[in-house]
Order: structure tokens, then C-alpha cells, then sequence
């Protein structure tokens, strides 16, 4: 299995920038996919996520198949008819938000059954069943193996029992997925802390053959010191000619450290949730614009942005929407963050192609105020 092309055009460290051409369009990597939780990238059309520049975006199986279900979906022509988005589209395996919004879930070695956040309703949702709901059913490009999800910090037994689990819901996930030309497979390292346990996951994985893969189990409790030092060495256990995917990370300075460690691909709810809570990302870092020293001041958020929410607007007027809760404060403060990590990607891309990696990473740094 090879999946998708990915080239590796510069290196400059661990770092890498290159592409992964899908039949739906060009991934530049590094790359940041916004999430489309429930087929909407919250608060913006896919027209405005498309003018921050992203390449990808993230659809949440979980939600999709409670709803409007994803037998619907498949009647409607699948995820992009669907939300009119032509461009790839990642979709998670469901197994992050069965176990942390269901009511209840109970993990056997078969599957794991929950009831619904919404209704209370009762699902099983197998490896099996995973994979139908993301490919046959969504029709996502790039699809993610079920696995098993344990919060930091775990029990050693607990985080060794997951990972081997996972592993074997990998190889099940394979068996019906196939290979497929219009879409890809990525399994999920996981392993917790532990190097070990880390070594163990990514050798399964690749006895499986995926046509990508994960790192899983991160940003899930350990802080940012933990999870950097898993980075340290858990990218370079993966294959180095195929994607590397941080799964629901972060914030941008987690995002740099991450890509000065190899990583490809991130998705978060960052941007987006902080948008809706009035926090703008900037280069300078976050900026809560509740705050009364922005009541008066002109300056827009980003005059370098060809983003229309980081150029038009002035602070004064983003303060006064949030404070006066409007729609349209959230709408352009989402819309601006979106921006603002296409554009971190875009600087980084350039970074690493330049050789220029080390300083981008020591001045960002220090303008985020990060010792």
C-alpha cells in the first residue's frame, strides 16, 4: 500500500514541508484542518474557510452518524454534497467522542456500545462499522481507524491494554477497508507516555500497512512540557515517506513545536471555540477583545491579512460586537482565526523550505511570550 502521493519537497531538521495529492486537491504540509463537527466549520460557510487558505477540513463521525445519521448523509450524496465543500476531507473514527460525551460507553474487545449525548439512544459502533460509516457512507478521503482512547495521565496496564487493543481494531479496520484508490487509511499510535509503549504501537501499525499515520493519545491532560517530550521521539518511530498527523492539537505554539519535531497534520476546535468566546490569535499571541483597553482603538487585528475579518475591522468594532453579543462578533473572530493558523502554516511551509526553521521558531517564542 502506498496511498496517496506524498512528496517531500525541503527538510530543515526533523521538520518537513511537502504534498499530499489527493483526487480532491493538493494538502500543502504542514497543514491545519479546520473541524466541521457537524458538517459546518462552526459559525463560517465553506467559502470563507476556503479564503484562509486551508487545503483540508475535519468531519466528526460521531456526530454525523447520531446526526442527521450517515445512511442519510449517503442518500443526500455524501459529506461534501452534503455541506458543499469540494475539497479533501478527513474524518475522525468516532472513538474520541464516544468516550467522552456519550452517556455511558462499555469498551469490549468486539466493539464499544454507548448511548447517545443527544437522545439517549443506544449504538454500537465496531471497527467494522467505523470504517462503512466514514467510506462507504460519508465518503471521506481520508479516513481514521477506530481505536481506543485513555485520558493522561493512565496506568501503565491501562495505557499498554489500549494500545494493544487499538492495534487489533487497526488490523480490523484494514481487513474491510481495503486499498482503495480515491481514498486513504491512517492508523493511530498510541501508547501514552511511554516510549516504549509508543515503539510497540508504531510496529503493529506498520506490520498492518496504513497509508498514513497518526499519533494519537496527546492533548488529553499532559500539558505541553509531556507532550513535547512524547514528540521527541514518537514521530520518528512512524514512516518518514508517509503523513504524520497530530490529532486534536492545539494551540499555534504547540503546532510549531510539533512540526520543529516532524509532525505533517493537525486539526483543533481552537479557532473556531475561541472565536465564539471573543479571543482572536494573534502573532503577539491571544487577545481577549472583552477587554475595555480595545473600546477605542482603530487598529484592525491583522493589516497583512488578505482575510477581510483580520483587515476590515477595527478592534473597537470586534469589542463592541462581542460585548454586545453579536452573531457577527463571533462569525469574524472565528473567521480570523482560521486565518491566522492558515497563515502560521504558510510561514512555517516557507521556514522549512528556506532552511530558516530554527530562527521562525525562536522568534515566535518570544513573541507569544513562551520562556
Amino acid at each position: 500500500m502506498t496511498g496517496f502521493p506524498f512528496t517531500i519537497a525541503a527538510t530543515d531538521g526533523k521538520a518537513r514541508t511537502g504534498v499530499l495529492a489527493t483526487p480532491r486537491g493538493e494538502i500543502r504540509t504542514p497543514a491545519f484542518m479546520p473541524v466541521g463537527t457537524a458538517a459546518t466549520v462552526k459559525a463560517l460557510t465553506v467559502d470563507q474557510v476556503a479564503a484562509t487558505g486551508a487545503d483540508i477540513i475535519l468531519g466528526n463521525t460521531y456526530h454525523l452518524m447520531l446526526r442527521p445519521t450517515a445512511e442519510r448523509m449517503k442518500r443526500l450524496g455524501g459529506l461534501h454534497r452534503f455541506m458543499r465543500w469540494e475539497k479533501p476531507i478527513l474524518t475522525d473514527s468516532g472513538g474520541f467522542q464516544v468516550m467522552s460525551l456519550s452517556n455511558i460507553a462499555k469498551v469490549t474487545e468486539e466493539s464499544v456500545t454507548f448511548q447517545s449525548h443527544i437522545d439517549g439512544s443506544r449504538h454500537v459502533l465496531s471497527p467494522e462499522r467505523s470504517m462503512e460509516i466514514q467510506a462507504d457512507l460519508l465518503g471521506s478521503d481520508i479516513v481514521m481507524q477506530l481505536d481506543e482512547l485513555v485520558a493522561l495521565p493512565a496506568e501503565e496496564g491501562r495505557a499498554a491494554e489500549a494500545m494493544r487493543r487499538s492495534a487489533r481494531w487497526g488490523a480490523r479496520c484494514k481487513a474491510y477497508f481495503g486499498d482503495r484508490d480515491a481514498q486513504n487509511l491512517f492508523g493511530i499510535q498510541q501508547g501514552g507516555l511511554s516510549e516504549a509503549f509508543r515503539r510497540e504501537s508504531a510496529e503493529r501499525l506498520m506490520e498492518i500497512g496504513f497509508d498514513g499515520y497518526a499519533l494519537g493519545g496527546l492533548a488529553v491532560g499532559e500539558g505541553h512540557e509531556a507532550m513535547c517530550e512524547v514528540l521527541d521521539f514518537a514521530p520518528g518511530m512512524l514512516p518518514a515517506d508517509r503523513p504524520r498527523y497530530l490529532m486534536g492539537v492545539g494551540k499555534p505554539i504547540d503546532i510549531v513545536e510539533a512540526v520543529y519535531r516532524g509532525v505533517d497534520m493537525f486539526d483543533c476546535v481552537l479557532p473556531t471555540r475561541s472565536g465564539r468566546h471573543g479571543q482572536a490569535w494573534t502573532w503577539e499571541g491571544p487577545v481577549n477583545l472583552k477587554n475595555a483597553r480595545f473600546a477605542e482603538d482603530d487598529a484592525p487585528l491583522d493589516p497583512a491579512s488578505d482575510v477581510p475579518a483580520s483587515r476590515d475591522y477595527s478592534k473597537a468594532y470586534l469589542h463592541h460586537l462581542v460585548r454586545a453579543e453579536e452573531i457577527l462578533g463571533q462569525v469574524l473572530l472565528s473567521w480570523h482565526n482560521l486565518a491566522f493558523f492558515q497563515r502560521l502554516m504558510a510561514q512555517m511551509r516557507s521556514a522549512i523550505a528556506e532552511g530558516r526553521l530554527d530562527a521562525f521558531r525562536a522568534d515566535f517564542r518570544a513573541r507569544q511570550r513562551v520562556a
